[in-house]
């Protein structure tokens, strides 16, 4: 819920924004007629000012990662032709379609220390060879061989999905894959809920509704999740504050979100990138802070915000730290998703570049597991003595 935040609103430059300010210092919640002000404001750095002071007040100065790997077991997915914002997706028979095997998913989880990875994040097409029985055994294989390791699987349409393709209920799904290993789902999937802007990008996708449906349900078996928003494509600034209206009700209803991640559209190897004329051109650096600020402020009821550095560069994930940002997308390893719609980003990023990343912005590093539970702390390295002359 809303807290009191001291601020500054001699920081601001946009008169529009003043009254917003008040309504942040007094820790009063927004309406959406205030979110739109904030999307459409140019006075950046005022809005990250304000996001800054509402982070500090809930964070502190602490910044937290996580050592997770990504595992991506399909691409196959029968929404292929509907989802035309995708680059990812392959029909079972066309060039580069794939599916693991057990054996390969087991391969790849050993890639990496044990001791290292602390989460493993799985998520994947909508593959009709891939349903209930698939991934009770990938987690209880997983969880066999990496006990200590928190499996972190499965967007709300992969579970859908999953219902449907075996005549099960959500709940069910959900209490039978718990059973198997699952302990936290993504919040992939969510796209934009407009109708209008899911009937573009994601026809046959589920629905805005149903997406909030499958969290509720997730969050009532006591299974945490995370939520999304893909933005920077066709949707309006309006699109995003409703979007974000349906996140904090359903929070205000469970609590059971854990963190909420903006996803930047990628433009590249996709149908919508085409049509759009925007191939090579992802989204602004400006509209991507915009985003995580707005997030902050809006959802007054999450405690964390987090920056996937992949899809927004690492660059732009360091100046997030200043723009209502608590949380970095962690070391991942190897990820498929958003390398396929064009980022550039490397697909895994050490512990040394995570730390001097968050140093670097003048935050204290540390490392948490996926509850948000600090494991440790790093402490900034002590600078060097001048030599006396």
């Amino acid at each position: 819920m809303p807290i009191a935040v001291p601020f500054d609103r001699s920081r601001i430059t946009d008169p529009a924004l003043l009254p917003i300010a008040d309504k942040v210092i007094a820790g009063e919640r927004l309406a959406p007629a205030d979110g739109a002000a904030l999307f459409h404001t140019a006075d950046l750095l005022g809005l990250g000012a304000m996001a800054d002071a509402s982070n500090r007040a809930r964070n502190g100065n602490v910044v937290t990662f996580a050592a997770n790997q990504h595992i991506n077991p399909t691409n196959v997915c029968i929404l292929r032709k509907t989802c035309v914002f995708c680059s990812y997706a392959r029909l079972p028979k066309e060039a580069g379609a794939y599916r693991y095997t057990m054996e390969q998913v087991w391969e790849e989880a050993a890639s990496v220390d044990g001791d290292i990875t602390r989460e493993f994040h799985i998520v994947g097409g909508l593959d009709m060879q891939a349903g209930f029985a698939y991934y009770d055994e990938m987690f209880r294989g997983l969880k066999a061989r990496h006990p200590q390791v928190h499996i972190k699987a499965l967007t709300a349409v992969e579970i859908a999905h999953i219902a449907r393709i075996d005549k099960m209920s959500v709940r069910d799904v959900l209490i039978g894959l718990r059973e198997a290993g699952l302990d936290t789902m993504p919040g992939g999937g969510a796209e934009v809920f407009s109708p209008g802007v899911r009937a573009t990008i994601a026809e046959k996708k589920l629905s805005g509704t149903e997406y909030i449906d499958v969290h509720r349900t997730a969050h009532e078996l006591g299974i945490r999740t995370n939520c999304t928003m893909l933005y920077g494509h066709v949707e309006t600034y309006e699109d995003r504050i409703n979007h974000l209206g349906m996140l904090r009700d359903l929070q205000d209803e469970t609590g059971g979100f854990l963190a909420y991640i903006p996803l930047a559209y990628h433009p590249d190897n996709n149908e919508l990138g085409v049509e759009l004329g925007r191939t090579g051109t992802a989204t602004t650096g400006f509209d991507d802070l915009k985003n995580l600020a707005v997030g902050r402020l809006f959802l007054d009821n999450f405690t964390h915000v987090k920056s996937h550095w992949i899809m927004v560069t690492p660059a732009i994930s360091q100046m997030s730290l200043h723009f209502g940002v608590n949380d970095l997308e962690g070391t991942v390893v190897r990820e498929k998703i958003y390398h396929e719609a064009g980022a550039h980003t490397s697909q895994a990023m050490s512990l040394d570049e995570i730390l001097r990343l968050i140093r670097g912005a003048g935050k204290t590093p540390a490392e948490r597991d996926s509850f948000y539970t600090v494991l440790r702390v790093f402490d900034q390295p002590p600078r060097p003595r001048a030599e006396a002359a």
